[in-house]
């Protein structure tokens, strides 16, 4: 089990939440409204918050503008995880991926069954880093995203956590962008 270091300083991130609906405003997002909640309660500082409509370019506008912010370290979606047709989150945001966090997907899956039972199948949370920046995207039940904070997020985002954590591994995201050439490559 993971517990927390109390000699470690905590160190607040930059997390933005991205919505997606077609029928959601920031007036009654609840999903949103949760993951703020929790994550400013945590002491972590809200980078950003904002709506898409379910569509795979209107999605991919503001994670990449979000990945590209260098003071964003990490990014939170809720919505469009489903089988609908309309469900496009995971097509949207995957390919974006420089690595694929496969083990936050069982670990969602399993906080989730033990809640839901055997309906948890019907999410395709996933999640993975781009451009030095966690991303993961959530269903869009305000219960996904308490599990997933409460569950997963809040520890991991938490640099006292050991035996490990996100937060420690932060400045080494983008080390095979700033490795220089080995002498004599022409790559």
């Amino acid at each position: 089990m993971s517990s927390i270091d109390e000699t470690k300083q905590f160190v607040p991130l930059n997390i933005a939440v991205l919505t997606i609906s077609d029928t959601r405003s920031l007036a009654d997002d609840k999903s949103g409204a949760t993951l703020v909640d929790r994550l400013t309660a945590a002491g972590h500082h809200l980078a950003g918050r904002e709506i898409a409509v379910d569509d795979v370019d209107a999605i991919r506008v503001i994670i990449k503008r979000w990945i590209a912010d260098a003071s964003v370290d990490a990014i939170i979606t809720t919505g469009g995880t489903g089988f609908t047709g309309r469900d496009v989150t995971p097509e949207a945001v995957e390919p974006l991926f420089e690595k694929r966090m496969d083990g936050f997907s069982i670990a969602f899956h399993m906080l989730s069954h033990a809640k839901i039972g055997t309906s948890t199948v019907q999410s395709r949370a996933t999640a993975g880093v781009a451009g030095a920046t966690f991303i993961f995207c959530l269903p869009g039940s305000p219960g996904a995203c308490r599990d997933a904070w409460d569950g997963i997020l809040a520890a991991q985002l938490d640099y006292r956590t050991r035996p490990c954590n996100f937060v420690e591994i932060m400045p080494r995201l983008d080390e095979h962008l700033r490795r220089p050439k080995a002498q004599g490559a022409s790559a």
